[in-house]
């Protein structure tokens, strides 16, 4: 049986998974994983491809051979930050750190919503910011409707030198479920909701508020992590109340609770840095560097198949 060589990636450094092949157990790829990382066996994460994809490793005793990998693949091996006695240590410490500093809005907690990694968590998170929290996931074609829409009616001010395509292009792109959103679909979903959207990046821990020109009364945040959007939303410290996930744009307190949410993440390096990344088009197999020559790709030519080199 040939062997299954695999590479790991962690946020200290890279390793080599060696002794494996596709019959393999699953349970056999953790314990090499435990062995290189140190990361408890219940808390690993593994992610492949490009965009990262959480994999499915939950059955022990599945085989290797049920999985994606090929030898030679990369993963990217996390701690899983969802882990129960985590996540209870980490909400017991941001309801510490909301009551100890005055600054903070009294009534709630801001906290990440998680949605689907699926191309269009932004769309996603979006909507469910404009709908009390509902997250739903059938509401991205609506949403691409939307921006096309905007597109097509005012091609002077969305031309090909804004767009990076034609308008036409740019509408049939946008309307592929595996296009991803970036700042021109926030600025447009802006304007069409008539609310400043607040973008916290835990990578450079800053906040890019689309709007804010327009002195909008309202603001929704959403958080980014180099790949992934998800909402935010204030969970009320008391439970009979509904969340609440529009803020009137006059209220700092939010806002600090958001930088609040970028600075903690940002220490404990919650985010994904794909400038460097080496990832191929599957398509037409050229190399690239990074996130954004990828995104730049795609939109030039459509391709969003990718894999990292």
């Amino acid at each position: 049986m040939a062997a299954l060589q695999l590479r790991c990636k962690t946020k200290t450094g890279q390793h080599i998974l060696t002794g494996l092949n596709p019959t393999s157990q699953i349970s056999e790829l953790k314990d090499k994983i435990v062995e290189v990382t140190k990361i408890p066996r219940a808390a690993i994460t593994i992610r492949q491809g490009y965009p990262p994809k959480v994999i499915d490793i939950s059955d022990d005793t599945s085989l290797l051979s049920s999985l994606s990998f090929r030898s030679g693949d990369t993963l990217i091996v996390e701690e899983n930050r969802k882990h129960q006695q985590e996540v209870q240590q980490q909400q017991t410490r941001e309801i510490d750190n909301v009551i100890q500093k005055q600054s903070m809005n009294s009534k709630g907690i801001l906290m990440r919503n998680v949605v689907p990694a699926d191309n269009s968590c932004l769309f996603t998170s979006i909507n469910a910011l404009m709908n009390k929290g509902v997250v739903d996931l059938s509401c991205s074609k609506a949403m691409r409707e939307i921006i096309a829409g905007v597109v097509m009616s005012d091609p002077v001010n969305f031309s090909e030198a804004f767009l990076g395509k034609t308008n036409n292009a740019y509408c049939h792109w946008i309307m592929n479920p595996g296009s991803w959103g970036g700042a021109i679909e926030i600025s447009i979903l802006s304007q069409y909701f008539n609310v400043e959207i607040a973008v916290v990046d835990t990578q450079s821990c800053r906040i890019d508020r689309f709007g804010e020109d327009k002195m909008y009364k309202e603001r929704i945040f959403v958080i980014y992590d180099g790949i992934h959007y998800d909402p935010l939303i204030m969970e009320p410290l008391d439970p009979s109340l509904p969340v609440q996930t529009i803020f009137p744009t006059n209220d700092a307190s939010v806002l600090a609770q958001a930088m609040e949410i970028a600075s903690e993440a940002k220490a404990s390096r919650q985010f994904t840095d794909v400038g460097n990344f080496s990832i191929k088009c599957l398509v037409c197999q050229k190399l690239l560097t990074g996130q954004g020559e990828a995104q730049a790709h795609a939109k030039a030519t459509g391709h969003i198949n990718f894999g990292e080199v």
